[in-house]
């Protein structure tokens, strides 16, 4: 048996059949997803910082069945992080990612896509995230650049910093932060009766329509991640699909760019990424808006 050590934050993190390939298309295995998490530690744990994780795990590989896990196993070690948090039928324990240590240990585990909170564990009442999923009906990524360039341009109009990142799977999040001074009611009417006006503007391409029958080709501009509990794909985070790519935060200027695509960076590319540019998200935080007021406000 293959085992990897990492000397990490303290710890020694052993990853197991390190050697085992989670991406048989690829040839990607379980340690070069822990050398992954370990590159982009420094630059993503910011955005993790203190949101309640959930796991989505593939421990057979990406062409076995996966499954999402909230609650915290007995037998994750001591230096995990927990937070109890409240659910409709009792509680669940979260664990929250601080270090390149728990997120190599992750790996591990089998988890090859972690997702967090749209509020931080502390206020799991009050978001300081709201996230408009721009979901694609077809391939056609130049919809949801049009969709997306038309929600940026009505955001700025009203004073509301938004920013961007692909979903390593099809389509796009556009993300507003949030100072946490309101909770999700009033601010979900708000995306519902935003999404809607962009909707209504551009029918040809762009709708709030569940259902998919009822979308036809246009891009879904989904609103449904602003309620307690709902979570958002991390920051470099890989997708369990061919090719390793991963969820990237960009710049607007690149979300809109004819050689831009959901899927761009990889596993294998993002190192070069990261060498080059600065975290399009750096500071994300510094241009939060005061939720009270954009509940309050008009659509």
């Amino acid at each position: 048996m293959n085992v990897a050590q990492f000397h990490l934050n303290g710890h020694t993190v052993e990853v197991s059949k390190a050697d085992k390939v989670l991406f048989p298309r690829d040839g990607i295995t379980k340690g070069d997803l822990a050398r992954h998490y370990c590159r982009i530690a420094e630059t993503a744990l910011p955005h993790y910082r203190d949101r309640p994780l959930t796991m989505q795990r593939y421990p057979d590989g990406i062409e076995a069945t996966g499954f999402f896990q909230k609650n915290v196993p007995n037998h994750f070690p001591d230096w995990i992080e927990r937070v109890e948090l409240p659910k409709q039928d009792g509680t669940v324990c979260h664990m929250l990612a601080h270090s390149a240590a728990d997120l190599v240990f992750l790996v591990d585990q089998g988890c090859i896509t972690p997702h967090l909170g749209v509020a931080r564990a502390d206020r799991p009442d009050r978001p300081d995230r709201l996230v408009f999923d721009l979901d694609p009906s077809d391939d056609d990524f130049a919809k949801v650049q049009d969709v997306a360039g038309a929600l940026r341009d009505a955001l700025d109009k009203r004073d509301m910093p938004s920013f961007v990142q692909t979903t390593g799977s099809r389509g796009l999040h556009v993300v507003l932060p949030l100072r946490r001074t309101a909770d999700f009611a009033p601010l979900r009417d708000f995306m519902r009766g935003f999404a809607q006006r962009i909707a209504d503007a551009h029918p040809d391409i762009a709708t709030t329509e569940q259902r998919k029958a009822a979308r036809g080709n246009r891009v879904l501009i989904d609103t449904f991640r602003t309620a307690i509990g709902q979570t958002f794909v991390a920051p470099y985070a890989v997708r369990a699909l061919p090719g390793a790519p991963v969820a990237t935060p960009i710049r607007w200027d690149e979300a809109l760019s004819s050689d831009m695509s959901p899927r761009k960076y990889d596993i294998r590319s993002i190192p070069r990424r990261l060498g080059q540019i600065d975290d399009p998200w750096r500071g994300i935080d510094d241009c939060a808006i005061d939720a009270r007021a954009l509940a309050c406000t008009r659509h």
